[in-house]
């Protein structure tokens, strides 16, 4: 009794989940010809419901395509259920559109086919996704394997998975050799330990990794390398990867090493020449001007210690307390206890300004000893030194300040130790200096631009030392 009724409800349930399918649900007979054409078909191809009905379904069927049509109606008077495939129709505009079908045959009562229905699944959108992904992945492949390092990829604990050609072409390895742990056998059996060592602490804390080493090549020889990795991490800090670069440095090394020894020998050829000076000075002046020839000795002593610190700086630079405690050395008897040093800053300074920083110091040193806070049993020096400013204001700023010594007394004419305290840092760093003749005590300030001072490789440190 109920049978009609309820046919009726499933027919508009059907037809209902038809119409408000975002997918295109087709109908056709088993000549190709359309017989139901739902919203979303329309939306997707630009035919209406009144165009297609009754129109063969090849009308969106690409001319290149037809022959799937005919497997198609084949397969389905087969009764065969066709399952989702990729393929192209084209819209009412004659554009391509890139869908996902299934066909499914349809029967009457009795069982017979008469008919079939498809499923079309639009995918444009799927279709750029992969596009783009296909493009990425093939930039990524463009520079991973077109750098100049060793690059490789490892998971978050260290798993390294993937390396680019140029690792494999200077190794002569392979991933099944290499993956994991595996890059341990191309590593020099000196260093390897610590590499594993160093490497293993940034694996377990996320930090960022860098060391340098040798890596054994494909013909046996080993080579140094600057090596990276960077984690990349997800928004809690937790690693999902690393990326790692291995940068040959081996000619820049050797490089290095030919010019460091060429400085040592340039640096002994000018010790030795500045001791031949001292003798000519003993020999030549000691005798008819004692006082000229201390004076000379002691400047070429001084020139001598700034050298020597900068030769051990591979004459990057010297820093500032090192260059404080080499020109104080000749007054050291006197000085101890006396001569005290407030803030100072972890400061390296560019190989020009330290000789001309050390050459005034020593001349002060001399000075204090001679006339002021050094020349009695009271006196007492303070030296600073540190940075004001921010930014492009930044400075490098020093501080030598007498107290407690015999009165001081302005001289009355200039002489060549003022030159070297105040005209040689001046012209070297491009430096105000003051010197101010306080009774109470001598005060020598210089004010220098950061970049005219400070050398680049210790350009952001400053950090407080302990006196």
């Amino acid at each position: 009794m109920n049978e009609p009724a309820d046919t009726s409800f499933r027919d508009a349930h059907f037809a209902a989940i038809v119409a408000n399918s975002t997918d295109a649900i087709v109908s056709k007979d088993l000549n190709g010809v359309v017989i139901s054409w739902n919203a979303a078909a329309e939306r997707l191809f630009g035919w209406t419901a009144e165009e297609m009905i009754g129109e063969s379904i090849r009308r969106i069927i690409p001319s290149d395509r037809q022959d799937e049509e005919d497997s198609i109606l084949a397969r389905v008077r087969a009764g065969e259920l066709i399952t989702k495939f990729e393929t192209v129709r084209q819209t009412k505009a004659g554009a391509p559109v890139p869908i996902a079908v299934t066909v499914s045959p349809i029967r009457d009562a009795e069982g017979k086919i008469v008919g079939a229905s498809k499923i079309a699944h639009d995918l444009r959108e799927h279709s750029t996704l992969r596009q783009e992904l296909r493009e990425s992945q093939q930039q990524f492949a463009a520079l991973a394997q077109n750098i100049p390092q060793l690059a490789w990829m490892a998971d978050g604990k260290g798993w390294i998975y993937w390396y680019n050609q140029r690792w494999y072409d200077y190794t002569g390895t392979t991933l099944e050799q290499m993956q994991g742990w595996g890059w341990r056998d191309v590593h020099h059996p000196e260093h390897v330990d610590r590499v594993v060592e160093r490497i293993q602490h940034s694996w377990d804390t996320g930090e960022v990794w860098e060391d340098t080493f040798p890596l054994r090549g494909a013909d046996g020889e080993f080579r140094w390398f600057l090596s990276r990795a960077n984690p990349l991490k997800d928004d809690e800090g937790n690693v999902l990867l690393w990326c790692g670069t291995n940068t040959d440095i081996t000619e820049q090394r050797e490089a290095s090493e030919r010019i460091t020894l060429l400085m040592r020998e340039v640096n002994h050829r000018a010790r030795n020449m500045l001791s031949t000076v001292q003798a000519i000075v003993n020999r030549t002046a000691s005798a008819s001007d004692s006082e000229l020839a201390d004076a000379l000795l002691r400047r070429i002593a001084a020139l001598s210690a700034n050298q020597n610190l900068l030769n051990e700086g591979d004459w990057v630079g010297a820093v500032v307390a090192d260059i404080v405690a080499s020109q104080i050395l000749h007054v050291g008897d006197i000085a101890e206890g006396r001569i005290h040093t407030g803030r100072r800053d972890q400061v390296m300074l560019k190989p020009g300004p330290a000789e001309a920083l050390g050459l005034a110091i020593h001349e002060l040193a001399t000075n204090a000893a001679k006339y002021g806070a050094l020349a009695n049993d009271t006196g007492e020096i303070d030296v600073t030194w540190g940075f004001e400013g921010e930014g492009e204001d930044r400075r490098f700023v020093m501080e030598w300040r007498e107290r407690g010594g015999p009165p001081v007394e302005k001289p009355e004419r200039k002489g060549f130790g003022t030159t070297i305290i105040e005209r040689n840092p001046a012209f070297a760093m491009r430096a105000d200096v003051t010197l101010d003749f306080d009774p109470a005590g001598l005060v020598w300030r210089i004010s220098a631009p950061y970049d005219s001072a400070i050398a680049p490789d210790l350009s952001d440190i400053s950090r407080p030392e302990a006196d």
